[in-house]
């Protein structure tokens, strides 16, 4: 952008870089989650029986519930950066509160995942046990890898890092966003 005098205007870019650096990578892991899914479904549809019938059902209510944590987890960090762009110290509770919330739901599909394999449920036992653990999987992977990041943010705020750097949250909230949209297309998916 120019000034009428005819120099650069030097007021910083549209779009902070760590926003479009996030918004890119985003976009690289919504084409990963699209593979996955396509080939779970390819898989799905030449399959005689899905699933099969020798396999346990999945825990569909104790997901559900699980889902709406991590859902809960979406307000939460929406809160979190709400308040640290207002320059409030409440930022740091609702980053501690959305950290409970997915360290609570990677604890729960822990659990769940423990008892599936107890019931025969593994990734050799089927087509259905590998699909399952490679969706499931990659998805509790990608919510680790936000816990962590996140975590890491909630520690700076704690001390005082982003006072006075409104929009310094943004990426880590696009990405732990992206997690929680991507579980329901998961959960619907696989679950049902």
């Amino acid at each position: 952008m120019t000034t009428p005098e005819g120099t650069l205007d030097r007021r910083g870019p549209l779009v902070p870089s760590g926003v479009l650096g996030m918004a890119m990578f985003i976009a690289t892991e919504v084409m990963f989650f699209a593979g996955l899914i396509s080939a779970y479904l390819v898989l799905r549809a030449q399959a005689f029986g899905w699933p099969p019938l020798d396999q346990p059902r999945l825990p569909v209510g104790v997901t559900a519930a699980n889902t709406a944590v991590l859902l809960a987890s979406g307000w939460t960090v929406y809160r979190a950066v709400a308040a640290q762009r207002r320059g409030e110290r409440d930022s740091v509770r609702w980053l501690g509160i959305t950290a409970a919330l997915g360290a609570l739901f990677l604890a729960v599909q822990g659990f769940e995942w423990v008892r599936l394999v107890g019931f025969g449920l593994t990734t050799t036992s089927s087509l259905y046990g590998a699909t399952f653990y490679t969706l499931v999987g990659a998805h509790g992977l990608h919510v680790l890898a936000a816990l962590v990041v996140l975590l890491w943010a909630l520690r700076r705020a704690a001390r005082g890092s982003y006072d006075a750097a409104p929009g310094a949250l943004d990426p880590i909230q696009m990405y732990w966003v992206f997690v929680v949209a991507v579980w329901p297309v998961l959960y619907l998916l696989v679950y049902f």
